[in-house]
């Protein structure tokens, strides 16, 4: 009896399509910013991201993890991650293509944000780990103007769209990328609580020179050529440095990796923990005033998650509806059964409300109108919250359609699910931005009216909406310690809120009034956490856990 050597009823593999043409919401939202100077760039992206060599490359990436190597085969302290070929490779596409630099090249230009903003949700659809390095790199531009000195020196290496990945100082190299030093075990988010510690050693060419000794928990990425690193000097508390794995003087700097992070997903990107022995940096900013400046850099990395994780969700979608199509089921495709085809529609939902968050937020990143910087103070965590939650749910639904063939590593669906996650911790917490939206709105109160006021006039014709947004500005009326408790569901109701507003001007009038009427709809599922239902949270507590 001969073996049978073909399979029937098996999904071809989503292969050698194009991630913008295929798009038409991320394309109508890349000329609608103005940025249709750049359609020509993003249609060639879309077709290189979607080939097969692109998704073999990211295979390769994942797969074969970074590998930490402390010393030399002399014993000299060298802290080296070697690479696969295929990271190097997603990393030379995204400096390529921009994602580096991008919204400062092109300072200026129409809907260069949302232009940035396409190429990033498109990439991180296939590689995601190089997106943390490519991204940091871009979110340091801004904070690096503080040191004018500084960045004059490194401007021509920031600029340079090629990825160069030797180990060597900066001053020798075509190009260099940043990452971010800000946690340490003790505190986690509450930086305050850091203890590292910056000594003076005097005044150089780009300013005030610190030796830093302590530890980074998190340290990402630790073969960036240099990073911005929260510091406490002694006089005036947590400063902002800049400090590179080599020094002015050619020198290794004394930034000592001991341990790359064995992390759930975002594999292909080394995190790791170092410990600083008297690392040369220099002052960044004002001295004492290290958090808001490197906050700075967050938020700009924050719209990266947002975007990101909005890029997710449509490669979720993309691969289930893909499925759905060509996988027969009970005598006919998926996509025809009722049950499945009511799943994936919500899922186009899904996607096309996070999209619109996610590049409306983007393009109004350059501009100072009223609205829009009080959009970007109040929405940047409300985009980053929300999108980042939805992925991880979404992700988990696209495994379901492929049943079996999606909880295996063979497949696209494994690395998507477990890189998820990550942009919901990276860079503040589910709960920390449901905070920061409330630290948003009590810094800046007006910013708050401006956008409701916005959000109600595009409402009108709309009671499902309205009276949505009525009970946002009576939530926004409470004490603040009402407030706080119930600030993840305020955050939901206002994501969603914004979300059926950009549906209503941007999406068909069945889709945006699917969205309204599902999501405002009783029972509709909320995020967790955001509402338990008790009034002695402590209480509760203490009677499900006896330890």
């Amino acid at each position: 009896m001969t073996a049978q050597t073909t399979a029937d009823n098996q999904v071809p593999e989503l292969v050698d399509y194009n991630l913008f043409s295929s798009d038409p919401v991320l394309r109508g939202a890349v000329l609608r910013a103005g940025a249709g100077w750049q359609e020509a760039e993003l249609l060639r992206q879309g077709a290189e991201y979607g080939s097969e060599a692109s998704l073999r490359m990211a295979e390769d990436a994942d797969q074969y993890k970074p590998e930490l190597h402390t010393h030399s085969p002399a014993g000299e302290r060298i802290d080296y991650v070697k690479f696969h070929p295929a990271w190097h490779e997603a990393m030379r596409i995204a400096r390529h293509n921009g994602m580096t630099n991008l919204p400062f090249v092109h300072e200026g230009k129409p809907g260069v944000w949302a232009a940035y903003g396409a190429t990033l949700y498109m990439h991180a659809q296939i590689e995601a780990g190089s997106t943390c390095p490519s991204t940091m790199t871009k979110a340091s531009i801004p904070v690096l103007q503080r040191n004018q000195a500084l960045l004059e020196a490194l401007w021509p290496k920031l600029l340079d769209t090629r990825h160069d990945p030797r180990d060597i100082p900066v001053a020798h190299k075509h190009s260099m990328t940043l990452g971010m030093g800000m946690t340490e075990k003790q505190g986690g988010s509450d930086v305050r609580t850091n203890t590292t510690a910056a000594v003076p050693v005097g005044h150089g060419p780009w300013g005030e020179e610190f030796e830093i000794t302590g530890h980074k928990w998190f340290f990402s990425a630790p073969m960036c050529d240099a990073h911005l690193v929260l510091a406490k000097t002694a006089e005036r508390g947590a400063s902002c440095f800049y400090v590179p794995r080599w020094r002015p003087d050619g020198s290794k700097n004394a930034i000592h990796i001991q341990r790359l992070k064995d992390k759930v997903g975002n594999r292909s990107n080394s995190s790791s923990e170092v410990e600083f022995d008297k690392a040369w940096g220099v002052l960044l900013g004002e001295e004492g005033r290290g958090i808001p400046t490197i906050i700075e850099m967050a938020t700009f990395t924050r719209l990266d998650n947002a975007l990101s994780s909005a890029g997710f969700i449509r490669r979720a979608f993309a691969e289930a509806l893909h499925y759905a199509r060509h996988r027969v089921a009970f005598g006919k495709p998926l996509v025809q059964q009722p049950l499945m085809a009511e799943l994936l529609a919500d899922m186009a939902l899904e996607s096309q409300a996070a999209t619109l968050l996610a590049l409306d937020l983007a393009a109004r990143f350059d501009s100072q109108n009223t609205l829009d910087v009080a959009w970007r103070r109040m929405l940047t965590p409300v985009a980053k919250f929300w999108n980042c939650k939805r992925a991880v749910a979404i992700t988990a639904e696209a495994m379901e359609v492929f049943g079996g063939n999606g909880y295996v590593e063979t497949g696209p669906m494994g690395r998507l699910f477990r890189e998820a996650p990550v942009n919901s911790i990276w860079e503040g917490s589910g709960n920390v931005m449901c905070l920061d939206v409330l630290r948003a709105v009590s810094r800046n109160p007006d910013d708050l009216f401006v956008l409701l006021d916005y959000l109600d006039e595009h409402a009108a014709g709309e009671p499902v909406l309205q009276a949505q947004l009525q009970q946002l500005r009576a939530a926004f009326a409470r004490a603040p310690a009402e407030l706080e408790v119930q600030a993840r569901r305020i955050t939901q109701q206002l994501a969603l809120c914004v979300q059926a507003v950009l549906m209503l001007q941007h999406a068909s009038a069945q889709a945006a009034q699917a969205f309204i009427h599902s999501r405002f709809a009783a029972g509709w599922g909320v995020v967790v956490g955001a509402q338990s239902g008790c009034t002695d949270a402590a209480q509760l507590l203490q009677e499900v856990w006896a330890a």
